[in-house]
């Protein structure tokens, strides 16, 4: 994707996800908003866009941050909504084994609280190593794991020296926890408590 897309792309999650109300966006209670609205609202902010332009950035992207309705007549964010949305989602059961990338700094506080969403809705996890580099913890509402060790790496070292955590979600299951899947690739629970997780030596 070209560096105007990207930076449109940007713009587009921060107002899809966190900020609509700054262009004059109305988001319904799943997160969508009408396509005409977007493209409207963000020329009155200097910021050209056509549905052409929007097809382009979902089309492009290396992640899978956005969706448009069949009919092309709304569109919304698939995952890190600040502000508050119901997300579609459906109760199923994860791989069994995730991966979490974090930093050295935050060892310990994991060790005796496990990951937590830290006042956002729930813990998010991904089986897609792309969906993980985009979903770090770093201003977003969930926590992010990766079925991906390197890709785990990479996002941990964003935020310090990277430690790679294993996250058991096969024996979390089997304890009564739910896992819900979202767009993207995406799954997300509650919380994983610090049993489940292995951290290295």
């Amino acid at each position: 994707m070209d560096e105007s897309l990207v930076r449109t792309s940007r713009f587009l999650s921060y107002v899809l996800r966190h900020d609509p109300a700054s262009v004059g966006l109305r988001l319904d209670y799943r997160g969508w908003a009408r396509t005409e609205d977007l493209i409207r609202c963000a020329g009155s902010t200097g910021v050209v866009l056509s549905e052409e332009t929007l097809r382009t950035i979902i089309r492009e992207s290396d992640k899978p941050r956005f969706s448009l309705s069949d009919d092309g007549a709304r569109i919304r964010a698939n995952y890190g909504h600040s502000v508050s949305v119901v997300p579609e989602l459906e109760a199923a059961g994860p791989p069994p084994v995730l991966y979490h990338g974090t930093a050295t700094r935050f060892v310990a506080s994991i060790r005796e609280e496990g990951l937590t969403p830290r006042g956002r809705r729930h813990v998010h996890l991904s089986t897609d190593r792309e969906t993980a580099i985009e979903l770090t913890p770093r201003g977003r509402r969930h926590v992010h794991l990766s079925t991906d060790r390197e890709t785990a790496i990479d996002v941990g070292g964003r935020h310090g020296r990277p430690v790679v955590l294993t996250v058991d979600t096969r024996g979390m299951r089997e304890a009564g926890a739910e896992f819900l899947r979202g767009p993207g690739g995406l799954w997300l629970t509650e919380h994983v408590p610090p049993e489940y997780l292995g951290f290295p030596e």
